[in-house]
């Protein structure tokens, strides 16, 4: 089972955004770029994509209303990271989803062996 408080316990409406945010590929791949939670700017996360800074800028500010990257200001540009916690609610879902499938899947074995 989860090991989830109560008090801590994600919403759906909170997960919501997230999910919605990382239905993208092109955030899907910034996500992957960050998750050495190391912090780049958009010329660096642009680099290898034929995105322009522009677009990738568009979709870093999906990500951050959605609170999986945060950006800090740093000198003349914004340095973005990745917020694990933001991921969080969506790895709630997923895992409790992933449970009751394993639960599904555990009843059909034992029906069928039966």
């Amino acid at each position: 089972m989860l090991d989830v408080k109560p008090s801590t316990t994600p919403t759906l409406p909170g997960a919501a955004p997230v999910f919605a945010a990382l239905g993208d590929t092109t955030r899907l791949e910034l996500v992957i770029r960050m998750s050495d939670l190391q912090p780049r700017s958009i010329a660096q996360l642009t680099c290898g994509l034929a995105q322009t800074r522009q677009s990738i800028s568009k979709h870093l500010a999906v990500l951050e209303r959605a609170g999986v990257v945060v950006s800090r200001r740093q000198g003349r540009e914004n340095r973005y990271s990745l917020e694990p916690d933001g991921i969080e609610s969506a790895r709630f879902f997923l895992e409790r989803a992933s449970a009751q499938w394993d639960d599904a899947i555990r009843r059909l074995k034992a029906f069928v062996e039966e």
